[in-house]
């Protein structure tokens, strides 16, 4: 809702929105510091400000952004902890942020370092509960020693299986639980991509390897398995998508992007849709591991996830 894919809408209609989600009970609010320079959190704490009990608030630090909401650095110094929290908590507009996330791990400072500074939050009252993005095996393990990890949030999709190799059991083994986020493919596993000129230039997926040259249509192509599967059910391919994997586990929390109430609605029936197991044997045939086409990021994104 604030600018990665595509111009910002209406606020009203992002409000909108987010009230509709709670109303039928999609009550976790995933956002960070860093989604449009912070403008994400303002909009989540207007949002919400006559009903907090109703959301569960998870956002993420530890990304060093520009005015934009760019990228330019990492910081997991204890004292960033800090400072970015109280920033997070006065945006949001609340006393307590619900699930806190690392955003990326800083390579520069031990990870027992960052998440000890974190657990502080939890003993001040400021954070429930703790999560970290896109990390390893031995640095989940490492960081649950020091205090509790209760999410581990990771891309994961038909798309994107290899969580299913090792990080899915290591997380069932710490008792965290496993957040995937793109769960669509950033819009590729709906269908509904033709061509990667129709994005708008403030979308960022025209950074995205998958989504440039000859990968786009191959990767358009695989999209085909969903579609012949939602056919038959009479269904989306979005939906069948969010199905295959709410059907891993309740361990298992998709958390599709929405910015409409149309959309928003879309994706929550997937939680009524049962896959047979010809069904799910089709969908991995036509996405087997490794199956996407170009990298999930560029390469100094890339250089940033499983540390």
């Amino acid at each position: 809702m604030s600018g990665n894919y595509g111009p910002r809408q209406a606020e009203s209609t992002s409000i909108a929105t987010i009230n509709y989600a709670l109303d039928i009970g999609v009550n976790l609010l995933d956002t960070a510091d860093m989604y449009g320079a912070g403008h994400n959190e303002e909009l989540i704490g207007r949002a919400i400000a006559s009903r907090r009990t109703d959301a569960v608030i998870a956002t993420k630090f530890g990304t060093i952004y520009n005015s934009s909401g760019r990228p330019i650095g990492l910081n997991g110094r204890p004292e960033h902890v800090a400072r970015a929290c109280d920033a997070s908590l006065a945006r949001l507009g609340t006393d307590t942020i619900d699930l806190y996330y690392l955003h990326r791990v800083d390579p520069q400072v031990p990870i027992e370092e960052t998440v000890g500074a974190m657990a502080k939050l939890v003993a001040a009252g400021k954070v429930r509960y703790l999560g970290l993005s896109e990390v390893s095996e031995s640095t989940l393990r490492r960081a649950h020693a020091i205090w509790p990890i209760t999410a581990l949030q990771t891309e994961f999709s038909l798309w994107w299986r290899e969580p299913e190799t090792r990080l899915i059991k290591t997380c069932r083994e710490t008792g965290t639980a496993f957040v995937a986020y793109a769960p669509l493919g950033r819009g590729m596993l709906t269908g509904k991509l033709t061509d990667a000129k129709d994005f708008s230039p403030e979308d960022n997926r025209r950074n995205h390897p998958r989504f440039q040259g000859k990968n786009f249509s191959m990767n358009r192509s695989a999209v085909q398995g969903i579609i012949r599967v939602a056919h038959a059910k009479k269904v989306t391919a979005a939906q069948v998508a969010l199905a295959w994997l709410l059907a891993k586990g309740l361990d298992i929390l998709p958390i599709p992007s929405a910015k409409t109430i149309e959309h928003l609605t879309e994706n929550a029936i997937s939680d009524g849709i049962e896959l047979t197991r010809n069904e799910v044997s089709e969908l991995e045939a036509a996405f087997p591991l490794g199956v996407a086409s170009g990298a999930r990021y560029a390469e100094a994104d890339l250089a940033q996830v499983n540390r």
